[in-house]
């Protein structure tokens, strides 16, 4: 007998999906998401973050110790769900785009 088991899409996504379903998160509740920009530098960075503000997303601009990347994290509470996330990713790739940033995954702190 098989136990009830979650299909997910054949993507990076479903993969990542998948793997924190079999860690046990729960995926009726909503979870804290962040989004990942790669900007090139910190100006470019300022004016994603302000741009994704506009749009009404929760972000905040970071550099890297170590590589000195600059990141622009967004922070999203919403049920982990295929599609939200690839349309969320959209959408900070096209708020982002104009100032060479673009979205570099997603994640969530799992216990």
């Amino acid at each position: 007998m098989k136990l009830f088991s979650k299909k997910f899409p054949n993507d990076e996504d479903g993969q990542v999906l998948k793997m924190l379903y079999k860690q046990g998160v729960d995926f009726k509740e909503p979870q804290d998401v962040d989004f990942f920009i790669a900007v090139p530098d910190k100006k470019s960075g300022e004016a994603v973050l302000k741009a994704l503000s506009d749009d009404g997303f929760n972000c905040e601009l970071e550099q890297d110790d170590e590589t000195e990347e600059w990141t622009c994290y967004c922070f999203i509470k919403m049920l982990l769900n295929h599609e939200d996330i690839i349309d969320i990713q959209k959408r900070l790739d096209e708020l982002s785009k104009p100032y060479d940033g673009y979205t570099d995954g997603w994640g969530l702190m799992v216990d």
